[in-house]
Formats: C-alpha cells, structure tokens, sequence
C-alpha cells in the first residue's frame, strides 16, 4: 500500500504543480506542498490501512492464511485503483471548479443520467481513457499483489501477536499526523488564501471521503420547521425596517446590498475583534452575572456598552459565522464547518479585503479545529497566526494562554500597522475553555481549587485588560476600533425549553474616536457587522441582514437563537419560538429575570412567518451558495 501509494499521490501533485506552477508559486510555499503533501498521503493511506490491520491476528492461524491473503490483496488493490482513479480525475475536475474533487464530486452521483451526458457530450476521451486505464490498471494491480504476496513468508504466530499491538500504535499515529490535541483533518493542510493550491496539498480520495463524512452531518436544514415559499422567505427578510428601503438589485444574491456608512471619513479606520471564548453575562456582574470580570467593567464606560446582546448558538463556530461572517444560524452545523461555505462565503475579511484591507487570524490554538483554517483561508484571510508562530510562555491543552495570545497579537498588529495600510485582525482567545488552564499568580482567585470556569473567566478577563492597556499605548489605538465580543456563554442550560438567559453576552465596541454609550435594545451578533462597517467609515455592497445600530440604535431589536432543533425569534418581550414536527409556541421573556413564561395562545401568524424566514434565508443562501459578493 505505501511503497506503490506514495509515489503514486506523489507524482500526481507533482504534476499538478507543475500545472498550476503560476499560482502555487505566488503562495510561496512550494516545497511545503510536497512535505505536507506525503503528510496528508501518509493519513489517507492509513485508513486504507486499517481493515488489513485489524485482520492480521488471523495470520497466528495457518489454516486462515490463504483467505486473509485473498482478502487483503483485493481490499489493497481497490484501494489504489480509487486512489490513481481519482487523481486521473483530478485535472478535469479542478479545470471545471478550480479545486480537487471533493462535495460536488459527490453530489453529482446523485444525477447519473445528467453527469454522464455530459461527460460523454464534452468530455468523451477524458471518460473513455479514464475509464479504460481504471480497468487496466485493477487487473494489473492485482495480479501484481497477488504474484508479490504468493512469496510472503509468514510469521510465526507468538511473533505476530506480540508485534500486532506495537504496529496499531504506529498506525493510530500515523493516522493522527501529529501530538497535538486534536488529530489532523484537511482544515491543517490550508495554509494559503488560495483555495486551490491548499486542495494541491491533500490528495483527491481524502478530499471526497471528508466530503461524503460532512454530506452526512448536513441533513438537518431548517426545513424541519415547515415550509415556506421562496419569495416569501426573501420579502420577509428583506422587509426588515433597515432593510426595506434599499436596493436588491441583484437577482442572484437575495440579500446582497449597499450599505453607505452612517460616518463618513476621509482614511477608513482599521479594525480588531476579540472573540472572547465562552464569555457569557453570566460572568459580567453589571449583566447580572459574577463579579469576575473586572477589566471588562472597567472599559464598559469607554465606547459602546451592549445591555442586550444575544449569541445566535452554544458553538464557537456559530459565533463565528455570525459575527465575522453576520451570517444567521440554522439547526444544521455551521457553515464554518461545511463544505459549500469555503471559498466565495462573505465575511468582512472578504469585503474589507477588496477595499485594500490587509486580514488575518490569529489564535493561541491549533488553528484547523472546527475547520477554522480552512474557513478563514477560502473566505479572505491573508493570513492566519496559530500556536505554531507563538513560544508561549504557557500552554495549556487547548494551546497558548491569553496573554501569549495576545503578545502575539500585539506583535502582529504592530507589523500590520507599519505597513501603512488599513487592517483588520480577528482574535480568537482560549483560556477560558475546559479544563481551564492558566498561568499560576495572575489573578486573586475566586474559587478554590484553581481550575474552575470562575477563575478562567477572570484569569482571560486579566490578559484582556492587560491587552487593551497596552494597545492604548500604540500609535493605532487612534485609528482602530476594537470590538470586545463573547462567541457564547460557557454552558448553555436551563429548564426552559430555549434557555435564552445563557444566550446572553457581553459587547463592548471601544478605540478610535467611539464615544460612551449604552446600547439597550435586544440585538445580535449578526448586527455587529453592518455597524462596525459604519464605524469604520467603509461603505460597500455585503448580504449581511444585520442591522446597523450607528444609524438607530434606540427602535425596538430582535435576537436570532438557535438552540439544539429550537429556533427562537426574539422581539421586545416577545419569544417565538419553532420546532420540528410540532406548532410553533408563544413565549413571554422577561430580560431583567431572565424567565420565559410559555403560554398557551397560538402565536400571531406574521410573526410565525417572520421567525421562518429568517431561519430558512440562509440554510437557502447556504445551499445555492447565494452568501457572497458579486462577481
């Protein structure tokens, strides 16, 4: 499997590379295509691995060897059949849609009639030389394997069991790839903002198999809510009182509009966001939560203080989306982690990207957890900064402390700024995460033992304050506006059937010329985007449904929140909330309380329609890939 499967992938990137050498070699990183190329190899090849594997005790009896033999000659022969079959479909498929095979790949299957009219109407000789070297290349591949293991001399068996268990290890980390927390996936391998040269990184077969792994994750869509007619879903969220005086001039991209920034300025202002892990208002004593976090108390009273801010899911990848992206959320996974969304999704890096904005990530962890990387890469980050750019002076399981963190960051924001031109950095921290590992002697702690959520929360607190003091000092701090924003709260509980209370978190937007203000209408993290873009002074075209908040911040709000299979649409005191399979219920919140009373009376209709659509609009957007800019 190894000595003719790695020469085999090898050779095909090679050529590959050589195909596309323009563009791989304006990424820089040509030698590491190859070097983590054999890496990515190594874990495909693995798996192929396994089934022989697990069999091979069966070699400890004499009488079972011929079958095993069989057995293992034909699974090792259709395993590398696939492989070079699949790179031999490499070049066609990625001259169609500029990346290797992978969801569409897949999804076409479902229309063989359609798929095979067309290969054979435009693509006839690709499908019969395909074909035919597949056919060839099984009967050869296996007389070969079959000749080759007729002269095996086996093992005895005391030998074979007690090397069995050693030879399992091996594979376990040859599949894992690496000792860090989290085992590699192809989220890893993305290490430039071309989507394409990352795909020449993998090899085709890991490419489709993660993608036929992810189809089965994404068969929960917001359809299990009812249905809705298309155009009705796109008028209602289009007649939101921010929305409906604007121009969709687009027929392709239903929500796709221009914004002109409430504030004008003569040099757009650069942009940091802090994505505060786990950071609920359970934790902000002001929100009615502890006392344990008094550097965000501090800065409250400095910019604009978020009295009613609601995370739309209990993910950090839902945070994500819905903050860097405005993207609102649906009962399937986020689209951070799905395939259609990681190339051509909107995120701000992506639209301040084309107003010359330098982008980047940067993250105390390993930054393909949750697919981050990838995410990121595709969808306009220049650049992203993980654990392996930092020398932390403490690491945890879940990677750099925050003050590491954000030393770094400093680091970067300095280099960005000497650049002269605009930037924008997003910050993901980590401290505050299980099992809640810090640096000893930072903080008076709260509890007793040291590693609870309490002392996190106000050891992250600490490294934050200790951040922004420090970029006060720098010559940005005037042209920058920073956003101080919770991705969830750290166990979302309760015996309500939407907890809306632990959807609660902080938000804070200070730096630059921001005045102090209290923003006390319900809003969510798909708002922040639309206003940190007239902050900014950037106006530009973007699908984002949020609401800017420069330009009215006093009008009642509504908060989008997905809970397991719950949608609830929340406005003023009133909670909508859907449910799979079941009516729609009608829910009383109280905010200073934080109780929903359901009641028994239907909800209104209008707004049963207006919760509906908007939970529809992006699983819809999603699936037809409509969230991006235009072309």
């Amino acid at each position: 499997m190894l000595i003719i499967g790695l020469p085999v992938l090898s050779l095909s990137r090679l050529a590959l590379v050589a195909w596309q050498w323009e563009r791989v070699s304006a990424t820089n990183i040509p030698v590491a295509i190859f070097v983590q190329g054999v890496r990515a190899d190594l874990i495909l090849l693995g798996y192929f691995l396994v089934l022989p594997l697990l069999l091979a005790p069966l070699l400890a009896y004499r009488r079972l060897v011929r079958p095993w033999k069989i057995v293992t000659v034909s699974w090792t022969a259709a395993a590398l059949v696939l492989v070079v079959f699949m790179e031999l479909s490499s070049p066609q498929f990625i001259a169609q849609f500029d990346v290797r095979p992978n969801r569409l790949f897949v999804e076409y299957l479902s229309y063989p009639k359609e798929v095979f009219a067309t290969l054979w109407n435009g693509f006839r000789f690709a499908l019969l030389a395909g074909v035919g070297l597949t056919l060839v290349l099984s009967v050869a591949v296996f007389m070969l394997l079959k000749r080759a293991s007729a002269d095996v001399g086996m093992w005895p068996a005391r030998k074979m069991l007690l090397a069995w268990p050693l030879i399992c290890v091996v594979l376990v980390m040859q599949i894992r790839s690496t000792t860090g927390h989290r085992p590699a996936n192809p989220a890893l391998f993305a290490l430039t903002g071309d989507a394409m040269v990352n795909s020449l990184i993998i090899n085709s077969s890991w490419s489709v198999l993660d993608a036929i792994n992810s189809l089965q994750k994404e068969a929960v869509s917001s359809e299990i809510y009812g249905e809705l007619p298309r155009e009705q879903i796109i008028g209602e969220v289009r007649n939101a009182a921010w929305l409906r005086d604007l121009e969709f001039g687009n027929k392709e991209l239903p929500t796709l509009h221009p914004q002109v920034a409430a504030i004008q300025r003569p040099k757009p202002l650069n942009l940091v966001i802090v994505l505060e892990e786990s950071l609920g208002a359970t934790f902000v004593e002001s929100l009615g939560g502890l006392p344990v976090t008094p550097e965000l108390e501090k800065l409250k009273g400095e910019g604009w203080w978020f009295e009613q801010l609601y995370a739309t899911g209990t993910r950090s990848v839902r945070g994500i989306e819905a903050v860097v992206a405005g993207f609102p959320p649906t009962p399937a996974r986020s689209v951070v982690k799905l395939s259609l969304a990681q190339q051509n999704f909107y995120t701000l890096a992506a639209g301040l990207g084309q107003k010359g904005y330098q982008t980047e990530f940067v993250y105390g962890g390993e930054a393909h957890f949750d697919n981050m990387r990838s995410f990121f890469t595709g969808n306009g980050f220049q650049r992203v900064v993980d654990i392996r750019e930092m020398r932390p002076a403490f690491t945890g399981s879940w990677g750099a402390s925050d003050e590491d963190l954000f030393d770094k960051s400093l680091e970067r924001l300095a280099t960005l700024h000497a650049s002269g031109k605009p930037f924008f950095s997003l910050i993901f921290t980590s401290s505050n995460h299980e099992p809640f590992e810090f640096p000893d002697g930072k903080i008076a702690l709260h509890d007793a033992p040291k590693q609870t959520v309490n002392n996190a929360v106000k050891y992250a607190d600490f490294a934050l304050g200790k951040f922004i003091r420090a970029a006060k000092q720098q010559a940005y701090w005037k042209d920058t506006v920073f956003l101080i924003v919770a991705d969830h709260d750290n166990r979302v509980y309760g015996n309500s059937l939407v907890p809306i209370k632990k959807f609660h978190i902080p938000g804070l937007i200070l730096g630059a010329d921001i005045e102090p203000k209290r923003i006390k209408t319900i809003a969510s993290q798909i708002d922040l985007g639309p206003t940190l873009l007239s902050l900014l002074g950037v106006s530009s075209a973007h699908p984002m449904i949020g609401r800017d908040l420069v330009r009215d911040s006093s009008a009642p709000g509504r908060a989008l929140i997905q809970f397991n299979n719950y949608f609830a649409w929340l406005e003023d005191a009133s909670a909508t909330i859907l449910r799979p399979g079941q009516p729609p219920l009608l829910g009383k919140y109280d905010t200073t309380s934080g109780v929903l009373d359901l009641s028994t009376a239907e909800p209104d209709e209008a707004q049963v329609r207006k919760a509906k659509a908007h939970v529809m609009m992006p699983s819809l957007l999603y699936r037809e890939q409509r969230y991006r800019l235009a072309r």
